[in-house]
């Protein structure tokens, strides 16, 4: 050992330096995720705290520790932290324009953990974005749709966006669009799906299910159903009825008509 840092010389205090930096570093980073990974599965687990603040909490707490460990390499090779932050203050323009989207997602996300306009497990409109979130954190929102693709928002263009939140109230109005035959009887047709909705247990009572004509088209009467469920029953309901009023308009006689054309022959 001797041998070896005579060899280096005037490198070795250096080289010491570069090692616990590199220790020190591996660590911190470990420590930095375990430690994140805990307080996000201690704050998910309280059910009095909302999931989307474990995420959040987890993620500032990880880059704290970061910095904390970035900190500490620095001086390991003599530079203290009253030098770093002077020399930080003297590159705050530099830093600012080079970080400014960085910085602006970071104060985006505070604002959404603040004013909580989704969370994790909802099913949002994002600028035209749709996803069920999964994770929102200090710098972005993580979306995953329906056929499992995730999509990364930064924090910024989502608090810049409209927002709709599809999974926010406990109940969504369900409506169904029917076209009929204008020889059809649209009286016994509206009864046939009113008889189908009060039916269905999915339905609410309150308020009432109605079906009414709603226009006149090239070659169908329509028809539209209005009923209200749980957000949760919501594409199942809609699915079903679809079917059911489907074989509902078979067995009474009640035609669906397609558009179609008719040639018209000119007189020779």
């Amino acid at each position: 050992m001797e041998g070896l840092m005579e060899q280096l010389g005037g490198y070795a205090p250096l080289v010491i330096s570069a090692v616990k930096a590199a220790v020190v570093l591996i660590v911190g980073w470990i420590a930095a995720g375990v430690i994140s990974s805990v307080i996000r599965s201690r704050v998910n687990s309280n059910p009095r705290i909302d999931d989307t603040l474990g995420g959040f909490v987890a993620s500032m707490v990880k880059w704290v520790i970061l910095l904390m460990v970035l900190v500490a390499v620095l001086g390991l090779f003599g530079i203290e932290a009253t030098s770093l932050v002077a020399m930080l203050g003297a590159a705050t323009l530099a830093i600012g324009l080079a970080l400014q989207g960085t910085l602006s997602d970071l104060a985006a996300g505070f604002m959404l953990i603040l004013f909580r306009p989704y969370k994790l497990g909802q099913y949002v409109d994002i600028g035209g974005t749709a996803g069920t979130v999964k994770d929102l954190n200090l710098f972005f929102t993580e979306l995953v749709t329906p056929d499992n693709v995730q999509i990364i928002v930064p924090n910024g263009q989502a608090w810049g966006a409209i927002i709709t939140n599809l999974s926010h109230y406990q109940t969504r109005r369900c409506d169904l669009t029917f076209g009929i035959d204008y020889n059809d009887d649209a009286d016994k047709a509206m009864g046939l799906i009113l008889d189908l909705a009060r039916a269905d247990q999915r339905v609410h009572d309150d308020p009432e299910p109605w079906v009414r004509v709603t226009n006149l088209g090239d070659s169908s009467v329509d028809l539209t159903a209005r009923l209200w469920c749980d957000a949760a029953d919501y594409w199942n309901l809609k699915f079903d009825m679809t079917k059911a009023v489907k074989e509902a308009f078979d067995k009474g006689g009640i035609s669906i008509p397609y558009p179609h054309s008719v040639e018209i022959q000119k007189a020779g």
